[in-house]
């Protein structure tokens, strides 16, 4: 972690690499954990969300929102592990993985500048395009629109990306006029998580649905990464 050792011990299970809950929080940002006996239930505040992550489950929550991670949390010897690369991709922190006999090495997140105009559009684009998608589906919309304004193939703006027209409107939103509604709470959530560094579609830049578009210069053109709820997203 940022060229130390993680105290409290590692290890990999089924494919996945497990951590220690409170050293990993500790180490990122200095967060302290509680848990709560009854629901069996690790907290912590992030200072950007509240943290809960229950036993034996596949998602955590952040502010109360459902995030899915890749394996179910663990709790051995009284302390909770969990899946390294998901909970990492959520605080903005980058992993890298060489093999199983090499060291499993993580960035920290560096402070991340926005402004509120950047949120602003993030928070609509993301609620207007995935309103009722999970927090890690938002998320992935975010991501697709900051991909997009990092790769110099777009405007370097978030507006001017989402109301980019060189080779027509790109997203339907701004077609039809819902970019400008009120954006839900979980998707300002998902815009402040991707503009603070995490990310979960690596370097997509496009998505589509499959049940409204058939996608098909997405799919001659780009190479498809994962679906997530209703999208599909291709680099």
């Amino acid at each position: 972690m940022d060229g130390q050792e993680l105290t409290g011990g590692s290890f990999a299970e089924e494919g996945v690499a497990y951590v220690p809950l409170a050293p990993l929080l500790e180490a990122l940002g200095g967060w302290e954990t509680g848990w709560d006996q009854p629901t069996r239930t690790a907290t912590a505040d992030t200072g950007l969300f509240s943290l809960s992550v229950p036993a034996w489950r596949s998602q955590v929550l952040a502010d109360g929102f459902p995030f899915d991670t890749s394996a179910a949390t663990l709790v051995r010897g009284g302390c909770t592990y969990v899946p390294l690369r998901s909970l990492a991709s959520l605080l903005g922190a980058r992993v890298e993985f060489v093999d199983w006999s090499s060291p499993v090495t993580v960035s920290s997140g560096q402070e991340a500048e926005y402004t509120e105009e950047d949120l602003y559009w993030l928070s609509r684009i993301i609620s207007a395009e995935s309103r009722g998608e999970s927090l890690l589906g938002q998320m992935a919309v975010g991501s697709v629109i900051l991909n997009r304004r990092a790769s110099g193939k777009f405007p370097d703006t978030i507006q001017g990306v989402i109301f980019d027209r060189k080779d027509a409107v790109q997203f339907e939103p701004v077609a039809n006029g819902t970019i400008y509604d009120e954006p839900t709470r979980q998707s300002i959530l998902a815009a402040r998580l991707v503009l603070s560094g995490a990310s979960v579609v690596g370097g997509c830049m496009y998505f589509f649905n499959p049940s409204l578009s058939t996608g098909q210069w997405i799919r001659r053109n780009c190479t498809y990464y994962t679906s997530i709820g209703c999208h599909m997203f291709y680099q």
